[in-house]
C-alpha cells in the first residue's frame, strides 16, 4: 500500500468506527484462505464486516473515536468485526471461535465500554435483535388477548345459562 492507499483506508475504517456500535478484535493465527472465506461469509449473513487490518492502520483510525479502550488488542495478526448489531458479530465469532482453534476473540467494544474475551462470550449469549423485538411482540399482545378473552367471557356464560334455561324449559315442556 502506498501513503494515499493508507490515508483512504484510515478514513474509510474511521467512518465505519463513527457509524457502528460495536467492535470485535480477535486473532487469526494460523487460519487458511478457506477459513477465512466461511467466517466472512457467516459475518455476512449475519450482517457484520470482518477485516483484516495492519494493527498501526487500525490505531490510527480508532483515534478520536469511542472505541479507544481496544487499542491495547491490536498486537500480532489480529482482525477486527462490527456491526450495529453487536450480538450478531458476537454470536458468529464465539461460535466459529469454537470449531476453529486458531481463531481466538480477544474482546471488543460496545460503544464506550472495553469487554475482554469474556464479555464478547457473555454478549454472544443474549438473544438477537430479532428475538427481543418478537418477545416484546408477544409481552405487548398477550394482556390485549387476555382482556379480549374476560370481556368475552361473562357474554358467553350469560348465552350459556339462557341456552340451558331455553332447554330446559324445552324438555318440560315435552
Amino acid at each position: 500500500m502506498d501513503r494515499t492507499e493508507k490515508h483512504e483506508f484510515v478514513a474509510s475504517l474511521a467512518a465505519v468506527f463513527a457509524e457502528t456500535s460495536f467492535v470485535l478484535v480477535a486473532q487469526n493465527k494460523g487460519l487458511t484462505v478457506a477459513d477465512v472465506s466461511e467466517l466472512r461469509r457467516r459475518m455476512r449473513a449475519a450482517g457484520a464486516t470482518y477485516k483484516v487490518a495492519k494493527n498501526r492502520l487500525a490505531t490510527l483510525a480508532l483515534d478520536g473515536t469511542r472505541f479507544d479502550g481496544v487499542k491495547p488488542l491490536l498486537k500480532g495478526p489480529t482482525a477486527i468485526a462490527w456491526s450495529t448489531d453487536p450480538v450478531a458479530v458476537a454470536k458468529t465469532a464465539v461460535e466459529f471461535a469454537k470449531t476453529n482453534d486458531k481463531f481466538v476473540v480477544l474482546g471488543g467494544a460496545l460503544g464506550t465500554q472495553t469487554l475482554n474475551a469474556d464479555g464478547v462470550k457473555a454478549l454472544a449469549e443474549l438473544p438477537s435483535l430479532e428475538t427481543l423485538r418478537a418477545q416484546l411482540v408477544g409481552l405487548i399482545q398477550t394482556p390485549a388477548t387476555r382482556i379480549a378473552g374476560i370481556l368475552q367471557a361473562p357474554g358467553g356464560q350469560v348465552a350459556r345459562v339462557l341456552a340451558a334455561y331455553a332447554k330446559k324449559d324445552e324438555a318440560q315442556a315435552a
